[in-house]
């Protein structure tokens, strides 16, 4: 986690996480188990993108324990990791790939389909009583939460593109500037 050493860095994730949990509070649609149409995953998977899986990771796993905090939905001990530090550490995953155009739409995509992977497990394990008479407790935890991932998703989709290209002519800090660094590229 030598990365946080760049306080450029260190000041990119704390913004990121302080807009990911702005983001969050404004919801488009809210779900009645938890989880909710929002903007709350761009700052954290643009954060990856510029800077890497690994601030990406450590970024959303704050985020998700201030999430955890300020509007909790616990069932289990073990749900909690899987719903929130989990969840939102996966959008990490969008940090192994290139912060192009391409890049963002796989990384969002990828990082995406990671955190569904966090609550459908959760889903499944701590939320199987919830389904209606007759689902199968995995068709129920697939659908709960594609209902709200898949529109957060294309909103992230969208904005991310036009946000990282928005950051493209940002001065890179001195980490992504180094070679082997993350430089970016239209």
């Amino acid at each position: 986690m030598g990365a946080f050493r760049d306080v450029r860095v260190l000041a990119e994730a704390g913004l990121a996480v302080a807009l990911a949990f702005v983001l969050g509070l404004v919801k488009v649609f809210q779900m009645p188990f938890g989880g909710s149409i929002s903007l709350e995953m761009i700052p954290l998977i643009l954060l990856a993108l510029r800077q890497g899986p690994w601030v990406g990771v450590a970024s959303g796993v704050v985020y998700g324990l201030l999430n955890l905090a300020v509007e909790p939905y616990v069932v289990h001990p073990v749900q909690v990791l899987f719903d929130y530090p989990l969840a939102f550490g996966a959008l990490g995953v969008a940090g192994f790939f290139p912060p192009t155009v391409r890049g963002a739409v796989a990384g969002t995509v990828a990082a995406v389909l990671a955190r569904f992977a966090c609550h459908f497990v959760s889903g499944v394990a701590f939320f199987a009583s919830y389904a209606p008479e007759g689902w199968n407790p995995y068709l129920y935890s697939a659908a709960y939460n594609a209902a709200y991932l898949v529109p957060s998703m294309a909103i992230a989709l969208v904005l991310g593109v036009a946000l990282l290209r928005a950051l493209a002519g940002a001065r890179p800090s001195r980490r992504q500037a180094e070679p082997g660094g993350r430089q970016r590229v239209a």
